[in-house]
């Protein structure tokens, strides 16, 4: 599965998971037995942990409190990490991955709602402004991404 983590890399020609559809290594073509239900179920709960580069302990935590609301467990566990203060950044083109992301998070680049927040896991409300510090507005970074955000296409 294609998971953009490469942030541009992804978007272009070069991204390893378009030039080769199988995995790497000596034993990466050959055919495998058919995975399990609980192997499937695996399968995805790492593919959205890595995703989201949240640790077990995290993703346990973001799992508990997506049970205790109403509806659909999955559907809420998906609609609490994407209000993850890192993703936000990500999703608002202000980075190129939401590795990066978080790193710019951690570093005190952005504020939400006039305050200063560097905890990335900081969860966005409906309503709440996320802008770009004046201290940092100046880097080239934030350059780049925005111009890759207008590229990629911001939701």
């Amino acid at each position: 599965m294609k998971l953009f983590l490469k942030g541009d890399r992804c978007y272009s020609d070069k991204c390893a998971f378009d030039r080769r559809g199988y995995p790497p290594g000596q034993h990466g073509q050959r055919r495998g037995r058919k995975p399990s239900d609980y192997g499937i179920q695996l399968r995805e709960k790492q593919k959205i942990k890595r995703m989201y580069g949240l640790s077990e302990k995290q993703f346990h935590i973001f799992f508990k409190r997506a049970d205790r609301k109403k509806g659909i467990t999955g559907t809420n566990l998906l609609m609490l990490l994407e209000r993850r203060l890192d993703n936000v950044v990500y999703r608002l083109g202000f980075a190129n991955s939401r590795a990066q992301g978080r790193h710019f998070v951690n570093h005190s680049h952005f504020l939400v709602n006039g305050r200063k927040v560097n905890i990335p896991s900081y969860i966005i409300k409906q309503g709440d402004v996320v802008e770009l510090r004046e201290k940092s507005r100046e880097i080239k970074s934030f350059d780049d991404s925005m111009e890759a955000g207008a590229r990629r296409g911001i939701p």
